[in-house]
């Protein structure tokens, strides 16, 4: 009860807080946060899942592990920054999110490949139904490339910044339409809200920028069914597809059909074309294990127990 109220109240305030304005366009109605989201999320402890992950570049599948660490924060509607003091922020400036910070670890021959992506999603969707920011940055020897969207009004501001003369600085908007970057919160948050059909959306950043290709919105199609049975073993899972008009790529979202919708894996198919010859590939990713810590709290050298839990490697 005490954390229905809770929620509860982080509703009405959030009800009595102004958007910037109006979105592009009209979103999938909101679906209310589930049953228990409160006792979950609200502990003081993220979820961190690790994954065996078979990442495509370069024309061939590269072994990797990947790691999404989901927490929920308040955000900064003005600044689109977390707020040190939440106490303190300006009369509707709180935004409470469920973060994202997915993060991609694979080596290219001799050299290594490090990718993060982090998003951030209003747990509110009916007052604040678009995500207000996405940043992905990109490391590996040859250089590095950021790429940054922030929600201003009815639009996106996208930041990119990159060693490629073809890409360079550039500073642009697109249209505040769906974001696939998004699509993994908004499972977390409720599955029965999530968008299905035909609709306009903005392709994963990490994809965009390894295939080099513009950020802007497309046209896609989403559905919501059942994972192959034993897919997961014994545990009743579902699949989020994501299918761009016209081209190979697609993705598919696995996750735990029970609350809290753990996210299970995925699969990206896609047509390489920065290999030397163009050739399709699939980039899957299998879950390991998933704990809840406050990771935050534990960078002693003792605490690399804690990548032993997540079998990931030191």
């Amino acid at each position: 009860m005490k954390n229905l109220l809770l929620l509860s109240a982080a509703a009405l305030l959030l009800a009595g807080a102004q958007c910037s304005s109006a979105p592009a366009e009209a979103p999938a109605k909101a679906a209310a946060l589930p049953d228990g989201f409160g006792a979950y999320w609200f502990q003081g402890k993220a979820e961190l899942t690790s994954y065996d992950l078979e990442q495509g570049r370069y024309g061939e599948l590269r072994k990797g592990e990947a790691v999404l660490v989901f927490v929920t924060e308040d955000l900064s509607r003005r600044k689109q920054v977390k707020l040190d003091d939440p106490a303190k922020a300006p009369p509707g400036d709180k935004v409470p999110v469920l973060k994202l910070n997915t993060s991609k670890k694979f080596l290219t021959g001799v050299y290594p490949y490090s990718i993060m992506t982090s998003s951030y999603t209003p747990l509110n969707q009916a007052t604040d139904p678009r995500s207000l920011k996405v940043s992905t940055s990109v490391q590996e020897w040859c250089g590095h490339i950021f790429t940054q969207l922030n929600l201003r009004g009815k639009k996106y501001a996208v930041s990119q910044k990159s060693y490629f003369e073809s890409e360079g600085d550039t500073e642009t908007t697109i249209d505040a339409t769906l974001l696939e970057d998004e699509l993994w919160n908004r499972i977390r948050l409720n599955p029965a809200g999530l968008p299905r059909g035909k609709v306009q959306l903005v392709p994963g950043t990490v994809y965009s920028r390894l295939q080099h290709q513009p950020l802007q919105p497309v046209p896609a199609e989403l559905s919501l069914s059942d994972a192959p049975v034993g897919r997961f073993g014994s545990m009743p899972a579902s699949a989020y597809r994501i299918a761009y008009s016209g081209t190979e790529h697609e993705v598919v979202i696995y996750f735990q059909k029970a609350f809290p919708h753990v996210i299970l894996g995925w699969e990206e198919t896609y047509l390489d074309r920065i290999a030397a010859q163009p050739i399709r590939l699939t980039t899957r990713a299998t879950r390991r294990k998933t704990i809840q810590l406050d990771y935050w709290r534990t960078h002693a050298n003792a605490d690399l127990r804690w990548r032993d839990s997540l079998g990931l490697g030191r």
